[in-house]
């Protein structure tokens, strides 16, 4: 990541375009792979809702790539995902939509917003219970990039990092094994809009930690999945990742 950068600024602020159509990459198709590259969108901290990277591509696997934006890095569009050992750089909902992701030893590091705020990582958009989507993060560390923790060490209420909020009504999201560092507020989870989805949703954590993995003052709509069902959560099982990730992922 680095060598090959990909670069666009198209964003909502400009006419005629929408947030899905902002994506400087888009791809459909199944099975899409890459490798080595970093996705940006350098539209700007106040050009709100601009895409880096979007995805409607079945059985895809992204290992390696850097995407970087502020809001709506990426949009994680639809069907089963993979991403391993990726860096994520963004501010508001920068890994959303409505797929079955996994993202696996992954950095999601927060960039600062000019006037501050709160930082919703995840903005997860399943819209019924019956759809097997949801965003599933392994092994993953949750931090700030350099510019973001000097802010955030200077006034920490002024930036408040979540771990996600509920875009749509069944919106469902987990961190396993995370690395949630000091950035992450004590509450983890943010609401979209006053009790929207918060009886819906299903927002999980098993076995974090980190300064921010602290669970005692957790909103009561979220949840710690029990040891019993972490699996459910698994590559195998969540995107049935056995039958199509390549071994050397």
């Amino acid at each position: 990541m680095g060598k090959t950068v990909i670069s666009g600024s198209l964003n909502v602020g400009q006419p005629g375009i929408s947030t899905y159509n902002s994506a400087t990459v888009g791809v459909a198709g199944d099975g899409f792979m890459a490798s080595g590259l970093t996705i940006e969108n350098t539209a700007g901290p106040d050009a709100h809702q601009a895409v880096a990277f979007r995805s409607d591509s079945d059985l895809s696997v992204i290992q390696n790539c850097e995407f970087i934006g502020n809001q709506d890095t990426l949009y994680a569009h639809s069907l089963r995902q993979f991403y391993n050992s990726c860096r994520i750089l963004g501010n508001v909902d920068f890994i959303f939509g409505n797929s079955a992701s996994i993202f696996q030893d992954c950095h999601i590091l927060l960039r600062p917003r000019p006037t501050g705020g709160d930082y919703p990582v995840t903005a997860h958009g399943r819209t019924d219970p019956a759809q097997s989507t949801g965003f599933v993060f392994l092994n993953c560390l949750v931090n700030g990039t350099e510019e973001f923790m000097s802010l955030y060490y200077a006034d920490p209420r002024v930036h408040r990092t979540f771990l996600g909020r509920p875009w749509k009504e069944y919106s469902r999201t987990v961190f396993i094994h995370c690395d949630l560092e000091a950035v992450v507020s004590p509450f983890g989870w943010s609401p979209w809009s006053g009790e929207f989805a918060l009886n819906t949703l299903f927002y999980g954590e098993f076995e974090n930690f980190g300064i921010g993995s602290n669970l005692s003052e957790r909103v009561g709509w979220s949840s710690q999945i029990p040891a019993e069902y972490v699996s459910t959560y698994s590559v195998e099982n969540f995107i049935q990742g056995n039958e199509w990730i390549p071994l050397s992922s």
